[in-house]
């Protein structure tokens, strides 16, 4: 007898954009059937090339976003939007709503946009959102687009989580002391200067490729680019497009593509693990012991490494961490 997970794997994997939806609900909600549903995904996924875009707030990211999509649609592909949005206060849920910003694609059959909430996450790039993107790949399309929250100086996550990362400016962000500030200089495969029809326009341009000109390069480095655009009407999309090609060609030429993703797999993989063993090492006893023990920190009886110790190796002999992992690699393992 099938299983509702296995409803939801099969209506997967042919395409059907109500299982697409639940699957991502099942993740994004952390059910007990959702390791199960990534496990079986997984083989899947790997055919669709994941696009970051971020920069800070009121760039235009969404409009490129949408912009983007329909130009790749317009070249036949299949496109899934993850549109990372604030966290609302009351109910846990994206505060936003991209879907308002992407009136163009969001009837389009062979474009999937998910909007997800940050829920805290400082990389501007929701922890979820990486395994809803595992799910678009698995689903069949071609192009994943990830759009961070513009939490301005936070947003290095998507780095990891992209094969290219673009990032989107305006003049008035132009300065480069600012924007070497932020930190986005140093994630950019390339860069996108949008509303490029306001005054400053040219000497941003001018500011982020001296800038890029310090970063650390040789023969065989990929140089980034700077490109205008004005994507409320289009302008300058179809030349971002053609730079994600060739930056894709760059890194499947050269060997990096495989490099990043399996350095992706590897933050991943320790993600997991830090989550798992939060979870375990904080139970209602280390709790208790922490809470009962911090009179004794305070009045300098015990410092706050000793008290760490004391619950680490207590952590270390508890028979219900081996117990755990043992269960975690079990479900790991199955299917």
């Amino acid at each position: 007898m099938k299983t509702a997970t296995d409803h939801t794997v099969q209506g997967l994997y042919q395409g059907d954009r109500r299982a697409v939806a639940r699957a991502i609900s099942l993740v994004e909600n952390g059910t007990p059937s959702a390791m199960e549903l990534l496990n079986r995904v997984y083989p899947h996924t790997g055919n669709a090339y994941r696009i970051g875009i971020t920069g800070p707030p009121g760039a235009g990211k969404s409009t490129l976003t949408n912009k983007l999509a329909k130009h790749f649609r317009g070249e036949g592909r299949t496109v899934g939007i993850i549109a990372v949005d604030p966290t609302s206060p009351f109910t846990g849920g994206a505060l936003l709503g991209d879907r308002v910003r992407m009136s163009e694609v969001e009837l389009d059959a062979g474009v999937f946009i998910r909007s997800m909430a940050s829920r805290g996450s400082l990389g501007g790039l929701s922890k979820k959102a990486k395994e809803a993107a595992d799910i678009l790949d698995a689903a069949g399309y071609e192009i994943v687009l990830m759009e961070t929250v513009g939490v301005g100086q936070s947003e290095l996550d998507i780095a990891s989580a992209a094969d290219t990362t673009i990032v989107v400016l305006v003049p008035e962000s132009g300065d480069g002391i600012q924007a070497m500030k932020a930190g986005l200089m140093e994630i950019g495969d390339f860069f996108v200067l949008n509303k490029a029809d306001r005054p400053g326009a040219d000497q941003a341009v001018m500011s982020i490729k001296m800038i890029l000109g310090f970063r650390p390069h040789d023969a065989e480095s990929w140089l980034s680019d700077v490109v205008k655009t004005q994507a409320s009407n289009g302008k300058g999309v179809g030349e971002v497009a053609d730079l994600i090609r060739r930056h894709r060609e760059y890194l499947a030429s050269s060997g990096k593509l495989e490099q990043r993703r399996t350095e992706r797999l590897e933050r991943r993989i320790r993600e997991i693990i830090d989550d798992r063993l939060h979870v375990d090492f904080w139970d209602q006893k280390r709790s208790g012991e922490l809470a009962s023990r911090l009179g004794k920190v305070y009045r300098k009886e015990l410092t706050p490494y000793d008290l760490a110790e004391i619950l680490v190796e207590d952590f270390k002999r508890s028979p219900a961490s081996t117990e755990n992992a043992i269960h975690h690699t079990a479900i790991s393992n199955r299917g």
